[in-house]
């Protein structure tokens, strides 16, 4: 291909995530008859290539996926960084390495977002938070973020239970070559970053075999930062900010029958890591550290009885530990808290019609919390969910409908537990596409959900409030999504654009009183926003291709509580107004490039939106290069990172700066 021909399809070509191919085989069945010559023609065996529509353009509800394929493109190596290219998301990041790091959709809050772990959902009934970096993105080989409304009624009643979902599904072993894997990987990077992994596979037999997984992880973290606090300027090192991890998972799969599957998870996380605390000028000193201990077992079982019946059954047994121990002027502090989770659920599934099809879900999870805090009152929350769900689905349209009923029951040792709480939230989309040869879709949904308060609402020292009523949320959703295939120099492009509205009733906050803060539902917040994705791929010729992702978001959350307030229509803390970020990838035989791009407009770390309170809009990009080798059935991939190349000391949350420019290389090896 001549060189300017080349350059301008560099130029030309926009947008994208990469998706498969279907290879379809087509064949002749019959012979064909010639109405002229009477003559009969077979017909040889012809092979079509066509591109399978990505499941986030089909979806009546905002669907994001990102598979292990678009990740190792992009260069990303941590979950939370995966899910800052996903549009109408917030990364609360207390600080880079080690620092905790939680996911809000949509400004809704963590507690509002779901996480599910193969299948199986995860909890933290303390605090409703679900730390996402003690996940491993090593041994993933998919994420999905379903907002709202999910097409798929197979699936648990806690899955229904929240405004957005992140999916984590783990690598299932492929023995089609041989019978066993071995899959090493090596991360070491600035700051004393060492992050060694290894995933081994074994076949058993025909219908059983094994995943185990192991990692370790350690950092210093003692990264160089520059912060203006006021008119002072902080020039020092980040202290206490090291960390040391431990995780390891054994994973057995097993088909009783070809209709029957059983897949078991055992995990383990340990974890030993310092809280550097807010930047205090003149001040460096940070001693508080906190140790988790995280074990569980879970199961997944299915049994398809036929095309038109399905089963599942989930269980899970979860045993969390963390101790917060600080030793600052005042005095010394050793908290302690134990968590235990039971959680079984049962899924059931028929399509009784063609393109129609019904599930009934019934879960129940029993929590129990146990701290080392004066006045603990040791509660334990007894939860049964039950969700009715239908969806028809057709080559143009589809609608899918859903009913939760919740029921939850508290006692206490000590004291008096909360009210029982009883609620039905109902859910639906629909998805048309006027068109049939055109990939034009137009899709709304609505969900009405709540989000319980936690145990930290309710009961902890003398902050918890036991009269505290749920959080409610309504959102409201209308998009558009597009996508084509050849169309001119793109082998592929998507668009997808939504619109929405979210309404938050009896938001829980902390309030000052007499004597001491107390939680207490006092706020409305009223969110309008823009979700725009697009995704494009080109070839340029045989050996090149050249790929790109963007998304942008505007979101609006005002609060709304009081017109006499003076927080009136401000906007909520840590939410910016414009956010978005963005990836281009270069593929050719000899190397990949990819460069990163994420940004955020200001935001406030108060609720009064004035100067003093506001944080500076940022931009973070950094590039990675990597390349492939490939000999028999050996695999080694060696990939290199420069992060934040601007070198900005930018703040996610006040006074926790990120790390400036650093570098990071990854060698990963596949047998």
């Amino acid at each position: 291909m001549p060189m300017k021909y080349l350059v301008r399809r560099l130029v030309l070509c926009p947008i994208v995530a990469a998706s498969g191919v279907l290879t379809a085989v087509v064949h002749a069945q019959d012979p064909v008859n010639d109405s002229i010559s009477r003559r009969v023609y077979d017909i040889p065996e012809v092979t079509v290539k066509a591109r399978r529509t990505p499941p986030s353009v089909k979806a009546a509800s905002p669907l994001q996926v990102m598979n292990k394929a678009e990740m190792e493109r992009m260069g990303i190596s941590e979950v939370a960084d995966a899910v800052r290219h996903f549009s109408g998301v917030s990364v609360k990041d207390y600080g880079g390495i080690g620092g905790l790091k939680t996911i809000s959709v949509r400004s809704l809050g963590a507690q509002h977002t779901g996480v599910i772990y193969d299948g199986v959902s995860v909890s933290d009934c303390q605090s409703g938070q679900i730390d996402i970096s003690r996940f491993s993105l090593t041994n993933i080989s998919q994420l999905t973020l379903t907002i709202g409304q999910s097409d798929d009624i197979y699936q648990s009643a806690r899955a229904f239970a929240s405004a957005g979902v992140l999916h984590i599904q783990t690598d299932r072993p492929d023995f089609s070559e041989q019978n066993w894997h071995i899959n090493t990987t090596l991360k070491a990077g600035s700051f004393g970053l060492a992050n060694p992994s290894v995933l081994y596979s074994q076949q058993l037999s025909q219908r059983t075999s094994i995943s185990l997984y192991g990692d370790y992880l350690r950092a210093d973290g003692n990264y160089p930062f520059k912060l203006w606090n006021g008119n002072q300027l902080i020039d020092s090192k980040r202290n206490n900010s090291d960390i040391q991890t431990y995780r390891a998972e054994a994973t057995l799969y097993t088909s009783f029958t070809p209709k029957q599957d059983l897949q078991v998870k055992a995990y383990l996380f340990d974890s030993e890591r310092g809280l550097p605390g807010g930047v205090i000028y003149d001040n460096p000193y940070a001693a508080e550290r906190l140790s988790d201990k995280n074990y569980f077992g879970q199961f997944r079982y299915e049994n398809r009885f036929s095309e038109k019946f399905k089963l599942q059954a989930l269980g899970k047994f979860n045993y969390s530990w963390n101790r917060d121990y600080n030793d600052e002027a005042s005095g010394i502090t050793d908290d302690r808290y134990r968590q235990t989770e039971s959680y079984l659920s049962a899924t059931l599934w028929t399509e009784p019609l063609k393109g129609l099809s019904f599930s009934l879900a019934q879960d129940f999870a029993y929590n129990y919390l146990h701290t080392t805090l004066d006045k603990c009152q040791f509660p334990e929350r007894f939860t049964y969910l039950t969700a009715f769900a239908a969806r028809y689905e057709h080559n143009r349209f589809s609608v899918t409908a859903s009913l939760l009923n919740t029921y939850i029951t508290e006692k206490v040792r000590i004291g008096i537990a909360a009210d029982d709480r009883k609620r039905l939230s109902p859910a639906f989309s629909v998805s048309w596409k006027p068109f049939l040869e055109a990939g034009l879709r137009i899709r709304a949904s609505y969900k009405d959900i709540f989000r319980t308060p936690t145990f930290n609402d309710l009961y902890y020292l003398e902050i918890g409030n036991t009269s505290l009523r749920p959080e409610t949320t309504r959102q409201g959703n209308l998009g558009v999504t597009w996508s084509r295939s050849n169309l001119g120099f793109l082998d592929f492009i998507s668009l997808s654009a939504d619109t929405y509205y979210n309404k938050v009733k009896d938001k829980i906050v902390a309030v000052p009183t007499m004597f001491v803060w107390k939680m207490s539902n006092v706020g409305k917040v009223e969110t309008i926003g823009v979700d725009v994705n697009l995704s494009a791929e080109c070839r340029l010729n045989q050996q090149m291709k050249l790929y790109l992702t963007g998304n942008y978001n505007f979101m609006q959350a005002e609060d709304v509580t009081d017109r006499n307030s003076k927080t009136w229509r401000n906007q909520i803390v840590y939410t910016p107004r414009h956010s978005g970020s963005g990836s281009l990838t270069l593929e050719t035989p000899w190397l990949n490039m990819t460069y990163n791009l994420t940004a955020s407009s200001e935001r406030y770390t108060l609720a009064q939106n004035l100067p003093k309170y506001r944080i500076d809009a940022y931009t973070d990009h950094g590039i990675s290069l990597s390349r492939s080798f490939r000999w028999n059935r050996h695999h080694l991939r060696i990939q290199a990172d420069a992060l934040n190349l601007g070198n900005k000391n930018y703040e996610i949350i006040r006074f926790y700066p990120m790390p400036g420019r650093n570098y990071r290389i990854t060698i990963n090896y596949y047998l």
